[in-house]
């Protein structure tokens, strides 16, 4: 089976990162949630995507939408981030245009990772499972906590939730996930990687190798993403399906490396992803997808409370 992970929930259709939002996902059908991580001042390990609070979908506590970035979720203790709802996407905004299907729900906060690990184990009848990025910044290290402090965080939510068996830990920083199989090593990871002109973390040909791949060199791989990923002890390669031919997955699986790529939207975007034989598919819209499969004839994972 095809592994349907929905993207911070299913962005294209509820509020992104949020508990309605991945209470929602869950009753929809996928074989995985993938989401983001940051911390707050006082050491909570909460859910969401950038690390500043986002204009475009977070109003303060007068429900005013922000005008600009807001403070850095490091810089803000988890009361202070609770007066924030993220439940809407800012009229107008060009966030809004890319995801006009997103159903508001207002008053939803940002969630501990404990609280989102919680609810899956509770509605998702073990068959969901959650794929975390720890989000670090190598080259903006005083927004998160360094990588060792930041998994452990993550670790101590993890064990508490009792919830080692359905995650994996997918990092672009590879610090990241050297640190992950130190302090969990039942937990699968995950090498995250971008190959885009606007952002690349892999830096091919650079005369210093990339500050994202915890010391590796392509150089030393023979420009071999797929290499590089083995290098780094990742089972599984997570690149941005722009990124992604048939060979470079042919690769990868001659390696035993499963692929999974973002975000993948569009019906005629996962039809050629299919077409080249990918492990999985991260995406906005995973409601498509299914019904893509579905067509398809192929199988897709139930939702909970019906027979697989």
């Amino acid at each position: 089976m095809l592994d349907l992970q929905g993207h911070r929930g299913a962005r294209g259709l509820w509020p992104e990162n949020t508990l309605a939002g991945f209470a929602r996902t869950i009753e929809l059908g996928v074989s995985a949630m993938e989401l983001d991580c940051a911390v707050t001042r006082d050491g909570v390990v909460v859910v969401t995507h950038d690390p500043h609070l986002n204009p475009d979908c977070t109003r303060d506590a007068q429900g005013r939408f922000l005008e600009s970035a807001g403070p850095a979720i490091y810089a803000l203790t988890y009361a202070q981030l609770q007066t924030y709802d993220v439940g809407r996407l800012r009229p107008g905004s060009a966030y809004a245009a890319r995801f006009p299907q997103q159903q508001p729900m207002d008053g939803e906060r940002i969630p501990r990772l404990a609280d989102v690990l919680t609810l899956v184990r509770a509605r998702g009848g073990a068959r969901v499972r959650v794929a975390i990025e720890v989000k670090t910044f190598p080259e903006q290290p005083e927004l998160t906590p360094a990588p060792e402090p930041f998994v452990q965080a993550v670790q101590l939510d993890v064990e508490r939730t009792r919830a080692a068996a359905m995650i994996a830990i997918l990092a672009f920083d590879w610090r990241v996930l050297s640190v992950a199989r130190r302090l969990m090593p039942q937990v699968g990871t995950v090498a995250l990687t971008e190959q885009q002109p606007d952002e690349d973390t892999v830096r091919l040909g650079s005369p210093t190798p990339s500050p994202w791949l915890g010391g590796l060199d392509p150089a030393d791989y023979g420009g071999s993403i797929a290499r590089l990923v083995k290098a780094a002890g990742a089972g599984t390669w997570g690149p941005n399906y722009l990124d992604l031919d048939a060979s470079r997955v042919e690769q990868a699986h001659a390696l035993g490396l499963r692929v999974v790529p973002y975000t993948v939207n569009e019906p005629s975007d996962m039809e050629q992803m299919l077409a080249i034989n990918v492990d999985g598919v991260i995406s906005d819209r995973p409601d498509v997808l299914r019904a893509l499969l579905e067509r398809r004839g192929m199988a897709v994972p139930a939702p909970p409370g019906e027979h697989a």
